[in-house]
């Protein structure tokens, strides 16, 4: 019975894996309610504080705090923890757990070498005491994390293993592990012989992500090497994210391949990178939902012809960073045309083009989310809240990003608060979620104005972020 109880409680934990909150307030119940939730708790330290961080290094095993010892290295604790915590780790990422380590112990004043030291061990600890990983991420370069990772295949701990996150030099995997859903490889100085056949043997490959941050290779080695990976990829992949940047090459013409793509991501430096997009331009994706082009833009006429292929299944769309040329009436034109279906928009229009923002909202009436470019040759902020609220169906989450490279203020108080009552008589009513993005707030006092219509209901939330430059922040994403 107690058993039984107890899976209970884990199912029903479960629901809360991303409430640390409530999950924290289950510890305190009794012991059964604590053991169950502390495995959930402790499955990814990811974002933790120092706090989470000193357990951690308090649970190391003696042998260990003895080498710290001995080193000058004090641990402060006075009894092991109730708890092996270090085994219940699911998700582990050694670029994270390095950083928060490293960061703690500097605060403390010891050297690189006694961290170095400490991170060593904490691993050590790891390997020996983690017995099945589900996401991994060794994307860090380091002298020691290969034998890391030959300690947890050693004990079969990454057969079920279904998220990696690593560099293109990895070398030792193929033989350990089959069964990855998602993989996301960053192209560093060397390409493995042995990534090929890694990618080759993957049964349930669904999310493949490729970023190109090397400048030792050459794009003619680039454009011979990348192929050779992107053919042993799947049909069934419904993610692929194509990362560039600068002007490294990937070829194209091997995207049409993968007709049951649901999420397309382009993120190329310069648009002489999507020199081949018109090979793409006819290709059908049927089941295509999500398509971002993060940077440079391909030629116009080949994203429409793309659009007026596929566009009819979009939810979403995000046309990049406009300053590389990325807006073009045209296109905005062809969405509002080839994409009634869209749920979320980001897009620049032009300060002479209002009329193409009004036409989207008739086109795209299930619209919910839309990132409207400001500032500059592009629209004034006051125009666009004005068309937002006047012509938008069901809008419920506005982000105003300003382009240009000056801060500008945002519109006055009294302009922010008279779009706030426009949008509390807005049909259908609902609450608005509205984000200003590399603008100069400092000056604008609107807590207690928000506040107010937080309260009635008219806004939802609230953010003002200043910023050079756009960035696809976790912020960003996890708002729009």
């Amino acid at each position: 019975m107690s058993l039984l109880f107890s899976d209970c409680l884990n199912e029903i934990f479960e629901y809360l894996e991303n409430d640390n909150i409530s999950l924290h307030s289950c510890l305190l119940v009794n012991r059964l309610w604590c053991e169950v939730s502390v495995r959930i708790l402790w499955r990814n330290i990811w974002n933790y504080n120092n706090r989470t961080y000193n357990t951690l290094i308090s649970c190391l095993p003696n042998e260990s705090k003895e080498i710290l010892s001995k080193n000058g290295i004090i641990i402060s604790t006075s009894k092991f923890p109730i708890f092996n915590y270090a085994s219940f780790c699911k998700i582990l990422s050694i670029n994270r757990v390095h950083h928060k380590i490293e960061q703690l112990l500097k605060n403390q004043r010891y050297s690189q070498d006694k961290i170095n030291l400490v991170i060593q061990e904490i691993f050590k600890m790891f390997a020996k005491q983690i017995s099945s990983l589900k996401q991994l991420d060794i994307s860090l370069t380091s002298s020691w994390q290969s034998n890391f990772i030959f300690c947890l295949g050693a004990k079969d701990c990454l057969e079920n293993l279904t998220k990696l996150y690593c560099r293109s030099s990895i070398d030792q995997l193929s033989q350990i592990c089959h069964n990855i859903s998602l993989l996301d490889i960053l192209v560093d100085s060397y390409i493995s012989n042995g990534l090929s056949d890694f990618i080759s043997v993957q049964k349930n490959l669904k999310y493949f992500v490729i970023t190109l941050s090397c400048y030792d290779l050459t794009d003619n080695e680039l454009t011979n090497i990348i192929p050779s990976l992107m053919i042993k990829l799947p049909n069934t992949l419904i993610k692929l994210d194509l990362n560039g940047r600068q002007q490294h090459y990937i070829s194209l013409s091997l995207v049409a391949n993968f007709s049951n793509l649901q999420e397309l991501v382009l993120s190329f430096g310069y648009r002489e990178c999507f020199e081949d997009f018109e090979k793409l331009q006819y290709a059908n994706f049927p089941k295509l939902q999500i398509l971002k082009i993060e940077k440079a833009c391909p030629r116009y006429k080949f994203l429409i012809n793309f659009l007026e292929n596929n566009g009819n299944n979009l939810k979403e769309i995000y046309i990049g960073d406009i300053r590389r040329g990325c807006s073009d009436n045209s296109l905005n034109l062809a969405i509002a045309k080839f994409c009634s279906n869209l749920r979320k928009l980001s897009t620049g229009i032009k300060i002479n083009e209002l009329e193409t923002l009004k036409i989207i909202f008739n086109s795209c009436q299930n619209l919910e989310s839309i990132n409207i470019w400001c500032g500059g040759e592009f629209l004034r902020e006051k125009d666009a809240l004005d068309t937002v609220v006047k012509y938008s169906q069901n809008v419920r989450k506005l982000i105003l990003y300003n382009q240009s490279d000056l801060q500008f203020k945002l519109l006055s108080k009294q302009q922010l608060e008279t779009f706030f009552i426009n949008w509390a008589n807005h049909k259908p009513q609902k609450s608005l979620s509205l984000m200003v993005v590399n603008y100069d707030t400092s000056n604008l006092d609107t807590n207690d104005m928000i506040n107010n219509y937080s309260e009635l209901g008219v806004i939802k939330e609230f953010h003002a972020i200043v910023q050079s430059h756009f960035v696809w922040t976790e912020m960003y994403n996890n708002f729009l």
